[in-house]
């Protein structure tokens, strides 16, 4: 990459590049420079250090979800759309696990705007159980947990019985649909 086609996103790019072919543990502003055949000060006129660029990683990351996700919904609705929804969501950590691995999940501001994307589509979703306000963001937090736990252990490859992991997902998004059928005033569980 020539010195003068360096920019914030082309330093986004490289260090993309290096999570998909190695590690979240690789991303050094050393390997971003060298990657991208400049010393390493050249980097701080476009990222402060490395905390800067895994906050703009991070959105970057957090955007491609929320496109995947809002592309799978569209047109969907209800129970539909929340399958779509998970799927969605699963086949991106999958596919991106390194990517996926390296998501800063604390409110840094850029992450926080792309964040802010992914649950507005959440939340559109739920609508369609007559879900708003607090409800929905009950919800929305309950989703993410499930999903995200699901996709993070299964792309670190911690199940390790036989039983098919597509089944396992199969009756987890069941679960998730019967839950938000499920009356909330039904009382205290058991």
């Amino acid at each position: 990459m020539a010195r003068t086609t360096l920019s914030a996103d082309a330093v986004v790019d490289v260090a993309l590049r290096i999570l998909d072919e190695d590690s979240p543990a690789a991303l050094t502003l050393s390997a971003v420079a060298g990657r991208a055949g400049v010393a390493t000060p050249s980097l701080y006129k476009h990222v402060r250090n490395l905390a800067e660029l895994r906050d703009l990683l991070s959105a970057r990351i957090m955007n491609e979800i929320a496109d995947q996700v809002g592309e799978a919904v569209l047109g969907r609705s209800a129970d539909e759309a929340i399958g779509a929804l998970m799927s969605a969501w699963r086949n991106y950590a999958l596919a991106h696990p390194n990517r996926y691995a390296a998501l800063v999940h604390s409110p840094e501001p850029r992450t926080a705007e792309a964040g802010t994307r992914l649950i507005n589509i959440v939340l559109a979703t739920l609508r369609a159980y007559g879900m708003e306000d607090s409800a929905a963001i009950h919800a929305a937090r309950c989703l993410r947990a499930v999903v995200h736990g699901f996709a993070a252990l299964e792309s670190e490859g911690a199940f390790g019985l036989p039983e098919k992991l597509d089944e396992s997902y199969d009756l987890l998004i069941h679960m998730v649909i019967t839950g938000l059928h499920s009356p909330r005033d039904a009382g205290p569980l058991p």
